[in-house]
């Protein structure tokens, strides 16, 4: 049994324990039914589920999400078109987001396709260290398109091994699992 402010009250039967929580107006929680003897605790249990809720409101709002941005070439490009949109692909990586480059064929284009793995090796090239390819070009239909990815910063890889350390280590204490309160 372990009281509202964290204190270690001791071994008693489940009414006495009861008891001692309705005189405090709160709630008997069971929080290990596993170990012997159950471990219960006193609490507000409404007070705990609204701080739960908030702090994965809190991480949630911390995530961040990775959006795909699509940059459509022709095979026929200029050379100032080109570097426009090869400064909008890099400005996206800057970002953190996925770009996807597109080479979209028509008609008797299809026959030149070289040209296109061309552009897209190209912009490859251009993008250098700034970017990582994911799908090397492809061809699926009359589209030809290759993704790219932000390259990670020292600091988001050093974060990662510290995640990965983590979790292969095994937790001194897991965090306990929370029954609904016995009424």
């Amino acid at each position: 049994m372990i009281g509202d402010e964290g204190e270690q009250i001791g071994i008693m039967p489940p009414f006495e324990a009861l008891k001692m929580a309705r005189e405090k107006n709160l709630d008997l929680v069971e929080i290990s039914p596993t170990a012997q003897p159950p471990v219960c605790r006193i609490m507000d249990y409404g007070k705990f589920l609204y701080q739960q809720e908030k702090k994965e409101r809190e991480a949630k709002k911390h995530q961040k999400t990775i959006t795909v941005k699509e940059v459509k070439f022709r095979i026929n490009v200029d050379d100032h078109d080109y570097e426009t949109k090869k400064n909008h692909v890099l400005r996206f990586l800057d970002e953190g987001d996925k770009v996807k480059a597109t080479i979209f064929f028509r008609g008797r284009e299809m026959t030149r396709t070289g040209l296109g793995r061309g552009i897209l090796e190209r912009l490859i090239k251009d993008i250098g260290d700034r970017g990582i390819v994911e799908f090397r070009p492809r061809q699926e239909g009359n589209t030809l398109h290759a993704i790219l990815a932000p390259k990670k910063t020292d600091k988001e890889r050093e974060k990662e091994k510290q995640k990965a350390a983590a979790q292969s280590a095994p937790a001194p204490n897991p965090p306990a699992q929370v029954a609904k309160p016995a009424s």
